[in-house]
């Protein structure tokens, strides 16, 4: 389980780094907060109902990573802390720590700030000059004027501070597949999903694949083993159904994201999907 951990630590390397980069003292303060509180959070509860220390093993330095580099470079870092305190008591101990937490921690930590600080996530800024600025798709969503994709790619835009560069996930995300510590039709399958609906809507389906969290989301939070299915029949469903719920909050929705929302209502229904997928794979053998 620790080298599972390990190797998703260095795989959010290039975009911790360049999340620095980006936003300096902002980015190492929350990375810090984030870190720090969820690993906290895990010790200090299971020493409340004496259970096993797991702490150690990098879970909830990974949630605490993954929390702080999917929030805004302005969000107060008390807000980052109480999310981060969520995440890991309600998202992953409550239900016996990792792997059998239902939904993923970090998305339902990033969720507490979107209901409870509704406002804590403003204002963004763009990276280096730290100018308040407008998300990519919010920008679409008022002019519907479109970023261009250089600038989504390298992360010269606003947004969460992990989530602005495209290159640095893609980078990271290269490397998890290659250590095999991720399943690639899950991210495939929401990706592609997310670029066909683009392109019969006519628009630009990189601008999209590019923008919000979609490509941090599909690659380190999807592929969660804990809450994405156990069958490759499974995943295809599960990450085809997060990327046209994606699209379809983007397009009609009243965010203009639609990332956490997503994923999580998926996560509720993996054990349906498990389910029914072994139920299937037993009727076939019977068959057969």
């Amino acid at each position: 389980m620790m080298k599972i951990f390990k190797v998703l630590l260095l795989a959010l390397l290039p975009a911790t780094l360049l999340s620095i980069f980006f936003f300096r003292e902002k980015a190492v303060l929350l990375i810090i907060v984030g870190v720090g509180v969820s690993v906290a959070s895990e010790a200090l509860f299971q020493f409340i109902f004496k259970r096993k220390y797991t702490y150690k093993d990098g879970g909830a330095i990974v949630t605490g990573l993954l929390l702080a580099l999917s929030v805004s470079p302005s969000t107060p870092l008390y807000v980052l802390a109480a999310a981060s305190a969520v995440a890991i008591i309600l998202g992953k101990q409550v239900f016996g720590g990792f792997p059998k937490n239902l939904f993923n921690p970090t998305l339902l930590g990033r969720l507490f700030i979107v209901l409870a600080f509704p406002t804590a996530l403003k204002p963004w800024l763009s990276p280096i000059d730290m100018v308040a600025t407008a998300t990519p798709l919010q920008i679409f969503r008022e002019t519907g004027v479109m970023t261009p994709i250089w600038d989504l790619f390298i992360g010269n835009i606003g947004g969460s501070i992990g989530e602005v560069s495209a290159l640095a996930l893609l980078l990271g995300a290269s490397y998890l597949f290659y250590k095999k510590f991720a399943n690639w039709r899950i991210p495939v399958g929401i990706l592609a999903t997310v670029a066909v609906i683009a392109v019969l809507v006519g628009q630009n389906p990189f601008f999209h694949i590019f923008s919000g969290s979609l490509i941090l989301a599909s690659v380190f939070m999807a592929t969660d083993p804990a809450t994405s299915p156990k069958s490759d029949n499974g995943r295809w469903i599960f990450a085809i159904s997060i990327g046209i719920i994606v699209m379809v909050i983007r397009l009609w929705g009243w965010v203009p994201e639609g990332t956490t929302f997503a994923i999580l209502g998926m996560n509720y229904l993996v054990p349906f999907i498990n389910t029914e997928m072994d139920r299937l794979k037993a009727e076939k053998t019977k068959k057969a």
